[in-house]
């Protein structure tokens, strides 16, 4: 039998933004993370529901996994309706971790891109996928992990509690062992800190309080963009359960590992590449260089003499005249060819998120050169998060479509008017 023996919650606003939108709970055996998104201090609202509809502990009518969703479908129901009764927290919603300790197993829910975590013999395993646009680009094969890192949209969430009347909550169980320390923290911690520096502070630091401090220190160090909430946990056996007892150490096939990803979301555009062609072969110039001996005679006329000795240096000047006019030929191409770019940058406007993930207005194109120099300025930052839009809407909105500054405009009023369905 297992049971929490160490645990710790901590909970820190960061650098850069005025409240704390996080709520928790760690109250054994059952640990909750929820991370509020939303106007004003709807977020607060929503994350604080969330954990209170926790707070009653499971139905022991029915098993752990059935009974953590259902937890969090209610909490999805009161966070929905209540954003529709007021206007203030139109919109709201929040993501959702959580833990549950039974005698042999862990059962984790799971809505977001708040993560849960399992660190067992020095490895760190990833228990939850990021419901998130980005995440779902990498599982389909059309981003990186490392492109992710840098993509304009990558704070968007595809699914959380809150935003629709109802929601997918993702469950699993496996068979937890003595010794295993448990992480669940809010997107503040996991945009901020590399999972391998995860690791390595748990590592070093083995009371619990201190790798948990220490974490929240490295977020804040690293920039501390967003809120940060770190639960941790540790089990410990009670009781001689065999089945945790027979387990070889290391053995982690009982864990569902998720590949880990380093992100923190505006989704930077793929690349543009230029199409250039091949150089063309130059064409060498031969001379042959005869012995004086070995020359043919030729017989010269005297008076066409002076014109062919005459004929070299004008022959060099044409040359240098041809070069000089192709020389400024090209760059009054090249500056007729940039002054159209830039004009072209000025009239182009497309719609995505910042790094807040609010739905954003760019003006220019949605590329970077190398060296990640952006082809686009932010124009207007709406008060709008784009995981309350509906998926359906939220992927012709946000999909990068040049727009004329008009019909952008016009479509974000429209979004912060409630009027685009």
């Amino acid at each position: 039998m297992l049971r929490v023996a160490e645990q710790y919650a901590g909970s820190d606003t960061g650098l850069q933004r005025r409240a704390n939108e996080d709520s928790m709970l760690a109250r054994a055996p059952l640990f909750v993370v929820a991370d509020g998104m939303g106007g004003a201090q709807a977020g607060e609202v929503a994350s604080r529901i969330a954990v209170e509809s926790f707070e009653q502990g499971l139905d022991e009518s029915a098993t752990p996994e059935l009974a953590l969703a259902s937890l969090a479908m209610e909490a999805n129901t009161r966070i929905h309706e209540l954003s529709h009764e007021h206007a203030e927290q139109a919109g709201m919603g929040t993501t959702l971790t959580a833990v549950y300790v039974g005698e042999e197993e862990v059962t984790i829910a799971h809505v977001g891109d708040s993560r849960a975590y399992c660190f067992r013999d020095g490895e760190l395993i990833r228990l939850t996928d990021d419901h998130s646009l980005v995440d779902e680009l990498i599982r389909q094969g059309r981003l990186t992990p490392e492109e992710a890192v840098e993509h304009p949209q990558r704070s968007v969430i595809t699914r959380a509690l809150g935003p629709e009347g109802t929601v997918e909550v993702d469950t699993r169980s496996f068979r937890a062992r003595a010794g295993d320390v448990y992480l669940l923290c809010s997107d503040g911690l996991t945009t901020m800190v590399s999972e391998a520096l995860l690791t390595q502070v748990l590592l070093t630091h083995k009371r619990l309080r201190d790798a948990g401090e220490a974490l929240i220190a490295a977020a804040n160090e690293a920039g501390g963009r967003d809120n940060i909430t770190v639960l941790l946990l540790r089990l410990e056996e009670v009781g001689g359960s065999a089945a945790a007892a027979s387990e070889e150490p290391g053995t982690l096939t009982d864990l569902p590992a998720v590949p880990g990803v380093q992100a923190d979301p505006d989704p930077s555009p793929p690349m543009a590449q230029a199409i250039t062609s091949p150089p063309a072969t130059p064409i060498a110039r031969v001379t042959a260089d005869l012995p004086v001996d070995a020359a043919p005679v030729v017989r010269r006329n005297p008076r066409r003499a002076p014109a062919r000795e005459n004929g070299a240096p004008r022959s060099r000047l044409r040359r240098r005249l041809r070069r000089a006019t192709t020389l400024v030929v090209v760059v009054v191409t090249l500056g007729l060819i940039g002054s159209a770019a830039y004009l072209a940058l000025q009239s182009v406007y497309f719609i995505g998120t910042n790094g807040r993930g609010l739905v954003t207005m760019y003006n220019g194109l949605p590329y970077r050169l190398p060296g990640g120099i952006p082809l686009y300025t932010s124009a207007y930052v709406s008060g709008v998060s784009a995981s309350t839009i509906p998926l359906a809407r939220r992927r012709t909105l946000l999909d990068h479509s040049w727009r004329s500054e008009s019909n952008a405009a016009s479509l974000i009023h429209s979004l912060e008017l409630g009027q685009l369905e």
